[in-house]
């Protein structure tokens, strides 16, 4: 489906190898305390259901039953994602495949082209499976090892490894610690569950940027080149300069049509990233008795980074623009709710009409106007 000649474009199960090879060894625990790990998130997660639940004034079909929550280590976290990326991607890869042959390299590329790009992604991976504390993994389908939601495949990941190592970091309360992260990867499980045209929505608009793409496979390899070569230190930021950091790998590839759909992605990624960590804030203070030293810490640890590699990756990666979105985000629905309440902050789950612009992210006035004078529903 995804090969040129007889070889895959990419090479999935070699992602997965070498991902999983590649990432850094978790924290040392005992397997005692491992499974008290898991069996405290797994609480912590059934928990946090109710209290998202009572705070947003959303209600998920079921109950949110039908949606697994899997205490996952890194390994796991990466099979989830390339499975992930696998069902995103196919499309792209197919129409990549039918430009093929009038492409420079295409030779090359059908006989090495997926094992090089399998090693590269599971580079990348391998780097992102030691950061993530949590994801609602939204669009991989479901199997027999990462069950899935029944209607829609959707499954929340919390990556146990990573919290601990996070919670032993900032030096702070670790059972406090573990329920912070579940609230917060919980909003985005009822985000979902709850509004049932999202996930729809959500992989419409990537789908259409997708089909925007006029890279050839020669030049994707490039792009992802450059960031596995700034992982690796092979071209440190600052003999590179601007030029070769400035811009993610997905500004890079874009089209002036790309633009426009990018714009809409920022704004409902911004929405739900900040509506997450409004959520957070919110439930907090009542059942989180150190959140204050919690937010604190992690908030300097989230915008400080690892260091200058870890800075730059982050910027090609485009993972600066996620941390702009939480920030942009709950100063959006924080804004919006002092001014209508929750449930006229909760309109913006009516439709992907009332879904804010990217302007309106900036200026939320903007988005009470327009929503709030057209007649409910």
């Amino acid at each position: 489906m995804t090969s040129i000649g007889d070889a895959e474009m990419v090479d999935w199960k070699l992602a997965v190898a070498t991902a999983t090879r590649l990432a850094k060894p978790g924290p040392e625990v005992s397997r005692d305390e491992a499974r008290e790990v898991v069996a405290e998130l797994r609480r912590h997660a059934k928990a946090s259901e109710r209290h998202v639940r009572e705070f947003t004034r959303m209600t998920s079909a079921g109950e949110g039953a039908d949606t697994p929550v899997l205490v996952v280590d890194r390994a796991g976290w990466v099979r989830a994602n390339v499975a992930g990326f696998r069902a995103v991607l196919g499309p792209l890869l197919d129409k990549m495949q039918d430009r093929r042959g009038n492409l420079p390299g295409g030779a090359v590329l059908g006989a090495v082209g997926g094992k090089v790009t399998g090693v590269e992604l599971g580079m990348l991976l391998s780097f992102l499976a030691s950061r993530v504390l949590g994801q609602y993994e939204t669009f991989a389908p479901a199997s027999r090892d990462m069950p899935g939601s029944a209607a829609a495949g959707g499954r929340l990941l919390l990556v146990a490894p990573n919290i601990v190592q996070v919670e032993r970091e900032l030096e702070v309360d670790p059972h406090d610690f573990r329920l912070w992260v579940c609230l917060h990867e919980e909003t985005h499980r009822t985000q979902f569950t709850a509004v049932p045209w999202l996930r729809d929505h959500i992989e419409g608009e990537i789908q259409a940027f997708l089909g925007e793409t006029e890279v050839d496979p020669v030049t994707l390899l490039e792009r992802i080149r450059e960031a596995v070569q700034s992982l690796a230190g092979g071209r440190p930021p600052e003999e590179d300069g601007e030029a070769r950091v400035g811009r993610s790998i997905v500004e890079l590839v874009q089209t002036p049509a790309q633009r426009e759909i990018l714009g809409r992605l920022t704004a409902v990624m911004s929405l739900l990233e900040g509506h997450a960590d409004y959520v957070m804030d919110g439930v907090g203070p009542r059942v989180v008795p150190s959140v204050v030293e919690i937010r604190e810490k992690f908030q300097k640890r989230r915008a400080t980074g690892a260091g200058r590699l870890d800075a730059a990756l982050r910027k090609l990666l485009g993972l600066d623009a996620k941390l702009r979105q939480y920030r942009d985000g709950e100063r959006f629905v924080r804004a919006v709710v002092d001014e209508v309440g929750m449930d006229g902050f909760n309109r913006v789950w009516t439709s992907p009409n009332t879904l804010p612009t990217k302007a309106e992210i900036a200026k939320p006035a903007d988005w009470v106007a327009r929503v709030h004078r057209q007649p409910e529903g």
